[in-house]
């Protein structure tokens, strides 16, 4: 597919995906006419890298944990620093902390709804 379409399914836009290119997070292949031409499994990389940003890890640590995230993992990381090992250790704590802030969230709605659904019922006919 090309950058316009890729573009378009996982809401990115071009200059953004051209930026991932050049950080080494995602590759595409050059058509005869010099388009991009990214492959399929891109959509779903791009979520994750999209993902990964939101929750604070800059592109350096993302470009040396992607492997990970393939299926089959392909766990190798010759360059590990401890600077590394101590920032993913953080970054793990902090994207565990919203991950529980979130749960208590939708748990918090979820009882509401709960709740008022009955009374809705109730006064709506």
């Amino acid at each position: 597919m090309r950058i316009g379409e890729l573009s378009e399914r996982t809401d990115t836009p071009r200059r953004m995906l051209r930026y991932y290119e050049e950080q080494g997070l995602i590759a595409a292949e050059r058509a005869a006419n010099g388009y991009r031409e990214y492959d399929e499994r891109f959509v779903d990389r791009v979520a994750q890298i999209r993902g990964l940003l939101d929750a604070g890890l800059p592109t350096r640590i993302i470009k040396q944990i992607l492997p990970c995230l393939d299926k089959p993992r392909a766990i190798h990381f010759p360059d590990a620093t401890p600077e590394m090992l101590a920032t993913l250790e953080q970054e793990l704590d902090r994207m565990s902390a919203r991950v529980e802030c979130l749960r208590r969230n939708r748990d918090a709605i979820a009882e509401y709804l709960a709740a008022v659904r009955p009374e809705m019922s109730t006064t709506a006919g």
